[in-house]
């Protein structure tokens, strides 16, 4: 059954009115009519199955049938903080990321990152990203739409960082550090911040600055992964060691 998302604002009463760029997508590409069923998320893991029942250009309304609660989001909020890699990698990152579980990204600018962004306007990548994170919701059936927050410079970021349980920041000469030997620490984690640095990786001082802020540098194996796989493995192990990736626990 093919899923939208909606504004709460769209659900008045019994019926939902989808309105935007899904108004062509189910008229002209997915072509269903009056009648057909679908699935709308609020973004809030509320679900409803509908009925279409009036199609015009500018809105499709329907008529709600069933409402029930999303099951799949994690109760862990992994927030990964990605330094802006070149092309089109940002674009993967953020599907698979969301695919995963991921709930916010946040683009950084780091001492290697070389795309060059001074005094440009990136408005156009920030929708595009945003609306990948929307397809990819739609896609991987999450009660939420994860937000792609705008660029930010290193030292936001660190500010930004204050407010979780855990960081970790994968670094390809950190070797005694492991995953394991830090869920023996503790599991009591809600709120997970990931760092991950650019192509050329994070610098020294930076992560002689992580480390002062009592962030934690940790291994991810013998191999070094670039950096659109580093955020995603340790999104991944994350996930499976502190919630439900490999099965319900």
């Amino acid at each position: 059954m093919h899923k939208f998302f909606v504004k709460t604002d769209n659900i008045i009463n019994d019926k939902i009115n989808i309105t935007n760029d899904d108004v062509q997508h189910i008229t002209k590409v997915l072509r269903l009519k009056i009648g057909d069923s679908i699935q709308i998320c609020d973004g809030n893991e509320n679900e409803y199955i509908c009925d279409i029942v009036e199609i015009n250009k500018k809105s499709v309304i329907c008529q709600i049938k069933e409402k029930f609660k999303n099951r799949n989001e994690s109760n862990i909020n992994i927030v990964l903080f990605q330094g802006l890699p070149k092309a089109q990698k940002m674009e993967l990152i953020i599907q698979k990321g969301v695919e995963i579980g991921v709930k916010e990204f946040y683009p950084i600018i780091t001492e290697r990152v070389v795309v060059k962004t001074d005094g440009k306007d990136i408005s156009n990548k920030l929708e595009r990203w945003n609306r990948i994170a929307y397809e990819a919701a739609k896609q991987s059936n999450r009660g939420i739409i994860p937000t792609v927050n705008n660029l930010i410079s290193f030292e936001e970021a660190l500010d930004i960082l204050k407010r979780f349980d855990l960081i970790v920041v994968p670094y390809e000469k950190e070797k005694s550090t492991s995953f394991k030997e830090l869920f023996n620490e503790s599991r009591d984690y809600k709120n997970i911040a990931v760092i991950i640095g650019p192509e050329g990786g994070f610098s020294e001082e930076e992560i002689n600055i992580f480390i002062k802020n009592g962030f934690k540098p940790i291994t991810l194996g013998p191999r070094i992964l670039r950096t659109e796989t580093a955020g995603l493995v340790a999104s991944t192990i994350l996930l499976y060691e502190l919630s439900d990736i490999g099965g319900m626990k």
